[in-house]
């Protein structure tokens, strides 16, 4: 008897969407429903945690904060965490790593630098490096 209540309360929230989010480096989507008055924040955090129960690679984390939702359909901005998600009309997402920022000092001003980490091509790395030819054959 109370499932039943508890059922019968979901479907008051509104609509519900099958959504599907690729991760940037994943061999799929992650597909799963959601409430259209959801926020993109909870919907991130959602992604994270079945992310990381199917056990995917690459190794994500789960600081929902280090990441932004995209819907390409929509343009090429990436979305509000407090903007709900059902607000685009759209199901197709796309969830990206925030590029990291460092602070450095550099005569009393600080800049930041945008780090990449393991990205690229390890040959052509070593070439520019060492300025040697390694050949494929």
């Amino acid at each position: 008897m109370l499932l039943y209540k508890q059922k019968k309360n979901q479907g008051s929230k509104g609509k519900r969407l099958l959504i599907s989010i690729t991760v940037l480096g994943s061999a799929g989507p992650i597909r799963f429903v959601v409430s259209e008055e959801e926020l993109v924040a909870a919907v991130i955090d959602t992604a994270l945690k079945s992310y990381a129960r199917e056990g995917r690679l690459p190794i994500l984390g789960s600081d929902l904060n280090d990441f932004l939702l995209y819907c390409p359909s929509v343009g090429s901005d990436a979305l509000s965490p407090w903007e709900t998600i059902g607000s685009l009309g759209a199901r197709n997402f796309m969830l990206c790593k925030k590029p990291r920022t460092e602070k450095m000092e550099d005569d009393g001003r600080s800049t930041e630098a945008i780090t990449r980490k393991g990205s690229g091509n390890w040959k052509a790395w070593i070439n520019k490096s060492l300025n040697l030819k390694i050949s494929s054959h």
